[in-house]
């Protein structure tokens, strides 16, 4: 979900002169949109493509790094999306990736909410089982570099679900978080 290319052009300024970032996103108006603005600030060494995460159209072993910005709970096949992303980066290549998991499952209303699904909500994996994924992808040294609770005030919660369901949800605090994971693949393998 590269989208208008905003964290290729970050990551572009990390990597040097010399580096290669690729940006990959599964609509044509955002390809198109981030390599305008990549041709429009000079960058010859940032690349778009298009694609979605669970098929990315890299070869394996073509990434260093892989970073992911609130795009994986939005991914239907989660597991997938790991394997491709272990698929593409190269032994010793690690990713970053800064998503929101759930603690417990949502309300049935938050779940079926558009709202919540724009708002990376909706679609968040249960904190254990997205960390599953990872690790029986092969990933080692997975962390959880940053964790943060997400709070949604009562006024949208009420939209969607019943008073009773708004305090049972408040009662239990914050089920919803913002989590940062690193991991990497293995240098040797085989």
């Amino acid at each position: 979900g590269s989208g208008a290319g905003n964290d290729a052009f970050v990551a572009r300024a990390l990597t040097g002169e010399n580096g290669r970032v690729i940006g990959i996103d599964m609509t044509v108006q955002m390809v198109e949109k981030a390599q305008t603005n990549a041709e429009k600030l000079g960058y010859q060494n940032v690349q778009f493509k298009l694609g979605e995460i669970e098929d990315m159209p890299l070869p394996p072993n073509t990434a260093d790094v892989v970073v992911s910005n609130c795009v994986l709970n939005l991914v239907p096949n989660k597991k997938q999306a790991f394997v491709e992303i272990y698929r593409i980066l190269k032994p010793g290549g690690h990713f970053s990736i800064s998503d929101v998991v759930i603690t417990s499952e949502l309300p049935v209303g938050l779940q079926q909410a558009a709202e919540m699904y724009a708002g990376c909500v909706a679609g968040a994996s249960l904190k254990n089982d997205y960390l599953s994924q990872i690790s029986e992808q092969g990933f080692e040294n997975i962390t959880i570099q940053a964790e943060k609770p997400i709070s949604i005030p009562d006024d949208v919660l009420e939209k969607y679900l019943t008073e009773s369901e708004v305090e049972a949800l408040n009662k239990n605090g914050s089920i919803i978080l913002s989590i940062t994971v690193y991991g990497e693949k293995p240098k040797h393998l085989g």
